[in-house]
């Protein structure tokens, strides 16, 4: 098996944009284009087009679809309507979370199920093996599509001088075919900024004509090609978690703050059921660590598995940590414990590098834009 990374579709064209590459889950992506702080802002004041076409797509049909999918994963499945989307999590028998998914309901027996890339097989086997019981197909639907997102205020404008799809009656986590400067897409009104935005799932022999529409479409709106380094910053401020770092195998939906994810009230048995049951109850007896906000006092940038610390004592740890270009200061997402979480907590800081920063416990997200 060839270790070389794969490429999306659009390799040629951002290595044209100058694109500094960077290897993410096995595929190599555009990092940044030129500032990442110049991209990000974008995002939050205008638009960013970005090249998602690492994410792993898979597609579900047959008569049973809904029950194989509802067996699972942890949501209802049953109660997405078509041209609808829903956030939802697969877990291990355990309860571990194994990765954060949207499924699309494309028809009347039709689901579409994104995984993160670096999940994107290990879902695909497990789905695969918890579909087997049911008339129900899975199909690897990875090399079927390339996903090209415009996110930020100006992409509704953007989007409709390419589209006569009604983008106005697509509400938010809904999806529907359409075409997008002549080519046939799925158009769904979801993302990972924080802001309003569309993701577009095309073929990918169609992604550069796509790419290069959205981009003279949105010259006069200011958009601009965006990498996954400002991708990271703009979900971090939006307070979205990221598999690997807020999310794991090691926790359960509960302990990450995303209980309400689980439907417990849905038809039949599910994977995880009861060792999920278990962890809500444990965590509505004795909350564990707590998912938080820290924004620093000074300016000195936390990461990944740095130690959250108050009174001398290690209570928490952070899972993201970044410098905000909205806020203007570093910031960062950390599990710490139930005593320390509430907003305004005195005297918490992050161990960075020997040194106690102080830092502000708040609650998430940082941002939240205006609707």
């Amino acid at each position: 098996m060839s270790n070389a990374p794969r490429l999306t579709a659009l390799d040629a064209l951002h290595r044209s944009l100058g694109a500094t590459m960077t290897d993410f889950a096995g595929w190599d992506m555009p990092l940044r284009y030129g500032s990442e702080r110049d991209e990000h802002n974008a995002v939050r004041t205008r638009a960013g087009l970005f090249d998602l076409s690492h994410m792993g797509e898979i597609t579900v049909t047959g008569p049973e679809a809904m029950k194989a999918l509802n067996y699972a994963l942890v949501g209802n499945i049953a109660t997405i309507g078509p041209g609808r989307a829903r956030y939802t999590m697969i877990c291990q028998e355990d309860g571990g979370i194994v990765d954060d998914l949207i499924v699309y309901r494309l028809g009347e027996t039709e689901y579409m199920v994104v995984a993160n890339a670096g999940n994107a097989q290990i879902v695909l086997d497990a789905i695969t093996e918890r579909a087997a019981g049911f008339d129900a197909e899975v199909r690897d639907d990875r090399d079927a599509y390339a996903l090209i997102a415009v996110q930020g205020p100006e992409s509704p404008g953007i989007l409709k001088s390419v589209t006569d799809a009604d983008l106005d009656g697509l509400k938010y986590y809904a999806g529907l075919p359409g075409t997008v400067a002549g080519v046939p897409a799925l158009i769904a009104r979801t993302g990972y900024t924080g802001e309003d935005g569309f993701e577009l799932f095309v073929a990918p022999e169609h992604a550069e004509q796509l790419w290069r529409a959205l981009t003279d479409a949105g010259q006069d709106a200011g958009l601009v090609p965006c990498g996954l380094s400002c991708r990271d910053t703009l979900r971090l401020e939006a307070g979205m978690p990221l598999y690997g770092h807020e999310l794991t195998t090691a926790l359960t939906p509960f302990d990450a703050g995303l209980g309400r994810v689980v439907k417990f009230e849905k038809d039949g048995d599910f994977v995880g059921r009861t060792a999920l049951q278990a962890a809500a109850e444990k965590a509505a007896a004795n909350p564990p660590r707590k998912l938080v906000g820290l924004i620093a006092e000074g300016r000195r940038v936390p990461r990944a598995g740095f130690s959250v610390v108050a009174d001398g004592e290690v209570v928490g740890e952070v899972t993201s940590g970044a410098p905000s270009p909205t806020l203007g200061k570093p910031i960062a997402i950390a599990y710490v414990d139930a005593a320390h979480a509430a907003p305004g907590t005195a005297g918490v800081g992050i161990d960075i590098r020997g040194t106690h920063e102080a830092y502000e416990v708040v609650a998430l997200p940082f941002y939240k834009r205006e609707k």
